[in-house]
């Protein structure tokens, strides 16, 4: 398989693909199924679950008993296969235990719906925030940002095609928050000079 180039940008090895590869979320297609399909939950940073702890009291209200079960059983976070620190999952099942739902079945995360509603100071992970980018800690201390391929997306990859928006002109906002507005204005450099 060949791979792309990859572009370094301070601390960060950026994948091609970011730049080049078109993506806009359809949620009206997939109505937030990332919340109830996985083999894991999604990836937290530590400082993450201090911010998920303090606002559980505002958000548990409107989770699904089976997720606030999850959360008395398991606390905040669980450990996965692969020794990563992510959301747990409700009991013999694919759910994130935060999820919500609405009266027509579209998934929701309840963290993000707080928030939005202006009744919490925490937005959601970041790995959620970012998808689908993931970024991956190297031994020598760089991140690696790479582009995740999900089945479960792909109408997300084709109405970015339609619309003509880019990965990371889709996470913007999430890239800004995580990496700097400097980050993401050398991002668009780098892709005006590769999609030239």
């Amino acid at each position: 398989m060949e791979h792309g180039a990859i572009i370094q940008i301070d601390d960060c090895l950026v994948s091609e693909e970011i730049l080049t590869e078109y993506f806009s979320c359809d949620y009206e297609k997939c109505r937030g199924c990332c919340c109830i399909i996985g083999d894991s939950g999604a990836p937290l940073l530590e400082c993450e679950i201090e911010a998920i702890e303090k606002n559980y009291p505002v958000f548990s209200g409107i989770m699904r008993p089976q997720g606030r079960a999850a959360v008395d059983e398991k606390g905040f976070f669980e450990v996965d296969v692969d020794g990563d620190i992510v959301t747990p999952l409700v009991p013999g099942s694919e759910e994130c235990a935060y999820t919500c739902f609405d009266d027509k079945g579209n998934c929701f995360c309840s963290i993000e719906k707080c928030w939005s509603d202006g009744k919490g100071d925490f937005r959601k992970p970041i790995s959620c925030w970012l998808y689908p980018i993931r970024v991956s800690e190297l031994s020598n201390g760089m991140r690696a940002l790479n582009l995740h391929r999900w089945s479960i997306c792909k109408d997300a990859f084709e109405k970015g095609r339609k619309e003509k928006v880019r990965v990371y002109q889709f996470l913007r906002g999430p890239i800004e928050r995580f990496f700097g507005e400097d980050f993401y204005s050398a991002l668009c450099e780098a892709a005006r000079i590769l999609t030239a």
